[in-house]
């Protein structure tokens, strides 16, 4: 393994299990980050995990769109319509 893929593998890993406590794990840091408080190096630090976050919470709701999709004969149905 390389370092590369081997510091992509410990990024996904740092990222949490679900999206549920990804997107709870990223209302704190927004939480925190809006307090003002933090000094100008942990907020980075919390920039940078929040991104992590709201991609990871990202792609899973693409993942279970499509899951949805294939389910549904391809098309995308409306909530409205069931």
């Amino acid at each position: 393994m390389t370092k590369a893929s081997a510091a992509k593998n410990a990024s996904k890993d740092a990222v949490s299990p679900s999206y549920e406590q990804a997107l709870e794990e990223l209302e704190r840091l927004v939480a925190t980050m809006e307090g003002g408080q933090l000094p100008l190096d942990q907020l980075l630090d919390s920039y940078r995990r929040g991104a992590e976050l709201l991609g990871f919470c990202r792609e899973r709701l693409q993942a279970v769109e499509q899951q949805v999709k294939v389910l549904e004969g391809g098309e995308l149905k409306s909530w409205e319509d069931s």
